[in-house]
């Protein structure tokens, strides 16, 4: 089983995240933001990654602490758990059409961290969520993981679908990228033997 904890505690946050990358989708989140764990939710359902999430965050300052650690936390343990990467899929590619909206988001699991962000939101808080926060979850998590991360919304007005697609589109995507291909007889993905930068 292809699993891993991460544990951290500082001043800003006390933070407890575990994966199984082989998991069903099954989730359990809880980071004091409820915007944030139903987007989280929404990645675990369909990345088919099981996640556990519970943060303790000094959110009587704000939300960016937060939702930064979960974000590091949960990369943590999806690099840890891919172990060598040798098998996986390494690249996804997923559109997620969401009523008016449609995002599409392609990533590589290639150990050089890289974010491009081409969306918006037209209002500044979805729920109680600063509506920036989510482009510095998805760098923080690209941090993390080391993965090279293209997020884009093609078309979209409302702020709730928009968010919504791009993290199902992220989760799909990811499936796709740290599913073991059989084919692959276990050799990591890349001419160089490793993937790293």
């Amino acid at each position: 089983m292809r699993t891993a904890r991460i544990t951290r505690t500082t001043s800003e946050t006390d933070v407890a995240v575990e994966v199984n990358l082989d998991g069903t989708g099954t989730y359990r989140v809880d980071t004091g933001i409820g915007f944030l764990d139903h987007m989280i939710e929404q990645f675990s359902r369909h990345s088919l990654i099981d996640v556990s999430c519970a943060i303790k965050g000094d959110l009587h300052i704000d939300q960016h602490h937060t939702t930064e650690d979960s974000a590091l936390a949960i990369g943590q343990a999806i690099v840890q758990a891919l172990g060598d990467k040798a098998g996986i899929g390494r690249y996804g590619v997923a559109y997620s059409p969401m009523d008016e909206t449609l995002a599409r988001v392609a990533l590589d699991i290639s150990g050089r961290p890289f974010l491009v962000w081409k969306a918006g939101f037209t209002q500044p808080r979805l729920g109680e969520m600063d509506s920036e926060l989510f482009e510095h979850w998805f760098h923080s998590i690209a941090q993390a993981a080391g993965i090279t991360l293209h997020i884009e919304l093609l078309y979209g007005q409302n702020n709730h679908h928009i968010i919504e697609g791009i993290f199902k589109a992220f989760a799909r995507a990811m499936r796709q990228a740290v599913e073991v291909d059989p084919r692959k007889a276990g050799a990591v993905p890349s001419t160089k033997g490793m993937l790293g930068g």
